[in-house]
């Protein structure tokens, strides 16, 4: 690992940088067109009066964000509290000195510190190097379940009964 690299919680004036990381990783994984997300909503997510996300950057000397860990409190019904790993990206040129340990271990003290039970993520199935690099660390990969998800027009368009709508709260003055 290099000893000019910095490991820090993110802070808002860092998501510019994240949010070119994150385009950086959709393009790696061959959709770049998927990400939608906007320096407006990730400020309101992350900084707005009830953030909902946190994150762990790397920065080398120049100030260049170079690596980021994305995390969000996630809840099972079987297990309890657990902390729910985002993306963990490390730019292209800076791979393979350990940075991406040293992210992942940035997110298992947080799940350690926020009194989580589990730690989940996803990887994709032809991702061989994520994947040898999550198993190299320990972790279980699985093959069980899949991944369900309704978009953002399929949810705009979901025929929601007027029971539900009712009891669902606005974003803003939500509390959880």
């Amino acid at each position: 690992m290099e000893n000019n690299i910095v490991l820090r919680r993110g802070v808002e004036a860092d998501l510019p940088q994240v949010l070119g990381l994150i385009q950086e990783l959709a393009e790696y994984e061959k959709a770049p067109e998927a990400v939608t997300n906007t320096l407006a909503a990730m400020q309101r997510d992350g900084f707005g009066p009830a953030p909902i996300f946190g994150f762990f950057v790397l920065e080398n000397e120049a100030a260049e964000i170079v690596g980021l860990a994305l995390f969000y409190t996630a809840y099972s019904t079987w297990k309890g509290r657990m902390l729910y790993l985002e993306d963990l990206v490390v730019t292209e040129a800076a791979r393979r000195g350990g940075l991406g340990r040293l992210l992942f271990d940035a997110v298992v003290a947080e799940a350690r510190a926020t009194g989580a039970v589990r730690l989940k993520w996803q990887v994709l199935n032809w991702n061989e190097s994520a994947i040898t690099f999550y198993k190299k660390l320990g972790a279980n990969i699985e093959d069980e379940w899949l991944n369900g998800n309704l978009d953002e027009a399929q949810l705009g368009h979901y025929d929601v009964a007027p029971a539900a709508t009712a009891v669902a709260a606005p974003i803003t003055g939500r509390s959880l």
